[in-house]
């Protein structure tokens, strides 16, 4: 395995279940990504591709800010993440429930 392939493996972290999640890869076909907070999107799309053996039309990327949390009289914040919403080409279904496409 090449440097690069170990890095693209190392780009998402985990699918990104919620209702908004879930809305929107019925209406758009996207998928959503937690991914490293240095992935750049060419990264996230050979990723994708590499480990679903999906055809991905394009990659937006939306950094998540930590919310600022309280403990005792201190404050601090939580860290921040990086989000990536994948819209795969027409026909192309990624099935998390399966542990692979469908």
């Amino acid at each position: 395995m090449s440097a690069n392939q170990e890095r693209l493996l190392q780009v998402l972290l985990a699918p990104q279940i919620s209702e908004k999640a879930t809305y929107i890869a019925d209406k758009r076909n996207q998928v959503v990504f937690r991914v490293a907070a240095d992935a750049a999107k060419p990264e996230i799309k050979a990723a994708v591709e590499l480990l679903f053996k999906v055809e991905v039309e394009s990659v937006q990327v939306l950094n998540v800010k930590g919310k600022v949390k309280r403990f005792r009289q201190k404050m601090g914040q939580r860290k921040g993440w990086k989000k990536a919403f994948v819209s795969l080409k027409a026909g192309q279904e990624i099935n998390f429930v399966e542990g692979g496409n469908a």
